[in-house]
């Protein structure tokens, strides 16, 4: 077995994003966060039509040019980002309303805790200076399929739990989790590991989870 103690913050976040890209369907719309989420971007299939919203207002997200760099095109983190031919640029209501109205078929966030009942804390740490929540809360209410993106631990501190302890930036909304170890599901029993990185077995996975696991990868 690999030593995955020693992978590279840029690895693992590189595999998961590879792993998330996997989850998408063709020709959806779809909102990745800031941070970790937005590297899903570099692996989806040049074979699928994926379209990327920004909840800052527009849709036809893609990878800046350092050739053609428009300062003025940043997407919701501030990154400097570029918009494919037949984007489109419109205002934040328009925006939000894509959101709120049921339009977006996934969103890809980054995690600060997530529980076994899909309950999700990505905003906020008591006594913590953060930007705030930004359009998570709405992503996480509006988008039909909710997929977080997060590395397992925090300095090995449980991430993945039985119930979150920092305050919930939405309840009950996760449906799936991908971190370096492996793909978990919120089902009805609890919180079912459906795949497994080779690099891991199943008792390094449950050693690194806050949570009793249901093991559903054979």
């Amino acid at each position: 077995m690999a030593d995955a103690t020693e992978l590279s913050k840029e690895v693992i976040q590189s595999r998961i994003a590879k792993r998330v890209a996997q989850e998408l369907s063709d020709n959806s719309l779809v909102n990745l966060g800031i941070g970790l989420p937005t590297k899903v971007a570099n692996y989806i299939p040049e074979t699928m039509t994926v379209t990327l919203q920004s909840e800052n207002g527009f849709v036809g997200l893609t990878a800046a040019d350092p050739e053609h760099d428009d300062p003025s095109i940043v997407n919701a983190g501030g990154q400097s980002v570029g918009i494919i031919p037949g984007g489109a640029f419109f205002d934040s209501a328009t925006s939000f309303g894509i959101i709120r109205g049921g339009h977006v078929d996934a969103t890809v966030l980054g995690a600060l805790q997530v529980d076994e009942s899909g309950n999700i804390a990505n905003y906020l740490i008591p006594g913590k200076m953060v930007p705030g929540m930004g359009g998570a809360m709405d992503l996480l209410v509006g988008a039909k399929k909710v997929i977080v993106a997060m590395e397992h631990t925090n300095k090995g501190s449980f991430k993945i739990l039985k119930e979150c302890t920092l305050p919930l930036t939405a309840s009950k909304v996760v449906g799936m989790i991908i971190t370096e170890m492996g793909v978990f599901e919120i089902v009805a029993e609890g919180l079912a590991v459906t795949e497994i990185h080779p690099d891991y077995t199943f008792e390094e996975v449950q050693k690194a989870t806050g949570v009793t696991l249901i093991n559903q990868t054979n």
